[in-house]
């Protein structure tokens, strides 16, 4: 699973993964204890693949930051989020060298090394990007989609143009 159904949850502490959309919302389940809740249109959710850093070039994505902290620890967790501002700030310099420090908050980085702490510790390792992958699937499934759709209505379409025409031509006494 990449980080594409892994969601944050404004006041709600941990990371979620997404199960089901509902009518008022979705239905995620809790990472670290598995537990089920519903979640309304009204919480402030955050997609971790939507999430991205400011450098002083670019915006770099959360996943390749945790493809960068697991290349580092090898694969292990990374320093604690309880650490002291200057360990956090070191570390995170060393992982990404550029960052904006004007726009980075202390803050920013205990929630990106908490997140990357708890993905690893649940077995979540695979942080790449699968937008390319989808974004392909996507393309063949509407062209079948198109091509299924497009011959399945054209006739449909042409015969109620046809009895609409002849209705009119009926109307209007022209037939």
């Amino acid at each position: 699973m990449g980080l594409d159904k892994i969601l944050a949850i404004s006041g709600k502490p941990g990371l979620y993964e997404l199960t089901a959309q509902s009518r008022g919302g979705f239905i995620v389940k809790s990472i670290p204890d598995g537990k089920k809740m519903a979640v309304n249109i009204r919480h402030n959710v955050s997609l971790l693949s939507e999430i991205a850093i400011y450098t002083y070039t670019e915006e770099v994505p959360l996943a390749e930051i945790f493809e960068k902290m697991k290349e580092k620890e090898n694969g292990g967790e990374a320093i604690s989020h309880k650490s002291n501002k200057a360990e956090l700030e070191k570390y995170f310099a060393e992982v990404l060298p550029d960052y904006d420090v004007d726009r980075v908050y202390a803050s920013d980085m205990k929630k990106i090394f908490q997140w990357y702490n708890l993905l690893i510790k649940n077995g979540i390792t695979d942080f790449a990007l699968q937008k390319k992958k989808n974004r392909q699937i996507r393309i063949i499934q509407e062209r079948k989609n198109k091509r299924t759709i497009f011959s399945l209505k054209k006739p449909h379409r042409f015969k109620s143009v046809r009895f609409f025409n002849a209705l009119k031509f009926r109307f209007l006494g022209l037939y």
